[in-house]
């Protein structure tokens, strides 16, 4: 299945601002702030990196779950379905994801 261009050309918008470069990954793509991976899209999802202490209060949230292609979920990630991104939602989430990384140590 290939990904979502659509909703990849939203976020492209969003973080072109932020200094984030795009790459192809996982049959999809990601984005990279500061050499850390940031978000992405993964077939219709959203994927984000938003680290360990944030990820379960967000489970809580309609369509989010862990990020979880191969059998094991990577901590620290989860992945959004397309309709929660709708609207303002998809800034918010991404916003979530820049304020995590670029916590990190630049790569």
């Amino acid at each position: 299945m290939a990904y979502n261009e659509g909703l990849d050309s939203k976020i492209t918008e969003i973080v072109s601002d932020w200094g984030a470069i795009r790459k192809k990954m996982f049959g999809g793509t990601c984005y990279l702030l500061k050499g850390n991976m940031m978000c992405g899209v993964y077939k219709d999802y959203l994927v984000l990196r938003l680290g360990e202490k944030q990820t379960p209060e967000v489970f809580s949230q309609p369509y989010v779950k862990p990020f979880d292609i191969t059998g094991r979920p990577m901590k620290g990630w989860v992945m959004v379905e397309e309709a929660g991104v709708k609207g303002k939602a998809l800034g918010r989430w991404l916003k979530k994801a820049r304020d995590f990384v670029a916590s990190l140590p630049s790569k």
